[in-house]
């Protein structure tokens, strides 16, 4: 970030999708007293405003405002060269091992374990270790079965991944959930790559335990820094976006960490929230206007 005047200067963005006209402009500016309007993402979706204060003070400004999103950025570039996601409830509206439990029976055993996991209560691979046990014997057909029943991409999933892409960041999707039903989303949203825990199967069915290494809040970290790394980026150049505790020390490591959806311990450290809008507003964040979008 550079001073001026004394100041810290920001670009903040923001978002209201079909009904960013002037008087709700007006009402923004009006939020910071150093605001001023410097050009349209997207006229009436998406606009960026410069004020002189630092992005923890922008942010706190338009926190719990019904319906914006807002995003604070130094000045210069900020398309990102690297994507890192989260997958259930963040890349998809779903908990796959909930859903998966609610074939075995212990949905509300399962989701219990789920929550208290995401919201920071529990550690996770002992959570995780929990859960599968609880799915011991279930046919290993049912994952197919879920994945076409229940499983479904959130909106603007596929829009931000492909576009992205297409613009040649690196795009990972990495869960602490399994193989089994991250391989095939990945494909399905467009993901270049991606990393999860698998899940043990034993004569067809689940054997109630995971086989390697397991894919937790640390390993999500690690492969954003060693992507970034390989890639030669800086941190400015990644963007993390996750909706659990889980996902604090990828989300805290990227440039531009993202809580989407999310439970508080996430929400409370991530750079910005997306509350309101679906997944590809966060392309307007990166100054990517509509019209470049590759729609789903």
């Amino acid at each position: 970030m550079s001073a001026m005047g004394g100041f810290v200067l920001t670009i903040a963005t923001l978002i209201a999708a079909g009904r960013l006209d002037e008087r709700l402009l007006q009402a923004a500016l009006g939020r910071l007293a150093s605001a001023r309007f410097i050009g349209w993402v997207d006229e009436g979706d998406a606009a960026d405003v410069e004020v002189d204060m630092n992005r923890d003070f922008v942010r706190s400004a338009f926190e719990g405002w019904e319906g914006i999103d807002v995003f604070a950025h130094p000045p210069g570039p900020r398309e990102k060269r690297l994507l890192v996601a989260d997958m259930d409830s963040t890349m998809i509206g779903q908990e796959c091992i909930d859903e998966l439990a609610d074939y075995a029976g212990v949905k509300p055993q399962v989701a219990e374990i789920t929550e208290r996991a995401m919201q920071g209560e529990l550690d996770f691979a002992g959570a995780l270790r929990e859960r599968v046990a609880l799915l011991r014997g279930l046919e290993e057909a049912v994952i197919e079965r879920c994945l076409a029943e229940r499983i479904r991409p959130n909106a603007g999933a596929e829009t931000l991944v492909r576009t992205m892409r297409a613009r040649g960041a690196e795009t990972i999707l990495v869960s602490g959930g399994f193989t089994a039903f991250v391989a095939p989303i990945a494909e399905r949203i467009g993901f270049r790559r991606f990393e999860a825990n698998v899940l043990g199967v034993v004569e067809g069915r689940l054997s109630g335990l995971t086989e390697g290494p397991i894919v937790d809040s640390r390993r999500k970290h690690d492969v954003l820094s060693e992507a970034r790394d390989l890639l030669e980026l800086s941190s400015a150049d990644a963007m993390a976006i996750g909706d659990g505790a889980n996902d604090i020390p990828m989300v805290e490591e990227a440039g531009l960490g993202i809580a989407y959806r999310a439970k508080p311990a996430l929400a409370a450290v991530a750079d910005a929230r997306l509350d309101h809008h679906s997944l590809d507003a966060l392309l307007w964040a990166q100054a990517i206007p509509r019209r470049d979008w590759i729609e789903a």
